[in-house]
């Protein structure tokens, strides 16, 4: 007879480390990466890179912020409909991706 186990991870509050995980860390971030062994990673084309896709599971936080607009700007804005605060932030995430490429 088999007994299942349920349990259940608190990701905000993890459990401490143990001495010899802490010393496998200190291990690890004292190893240069000159001596790290990449061979069992397989190289990724540039064919992966074209068919990749954004992390659709990937939820960026939002910050609340005081921004001063134009008026007319925050007026057609508006004029679009419900959603002003996410048409603002689409807007900005382009500019600033736009920036990134560039």
């Amino acid at each position: 007879m088999k007994k299942n186990v349920k349990f259940t991870l608190d990701t905000t509050k993890p459990l401490p480390l143990t001495k010899k995980q802490k010393a496998e860390i200190q291990a690890l971030s004292e190893l240069p990466d000159s001596k790290i062994d990449h061979s069992d990673i397989p190289s990724l084309s540039g064919e992966f890179w074209k068919n990749a896709v954004n992390n659709p599971f990937y939820k960026p936080t939002k910050t609340s912020t005081t921004v001063r607009v134009d008026s007319d700007v925050l007026a057609w804005l508006k004029s679009q409909g419900k959603g002003y605060q996410t048409r603002i932030n689409t807007i900005l995430r382009a500019a600033m991706l736009h920036k990134i490429k560039h």
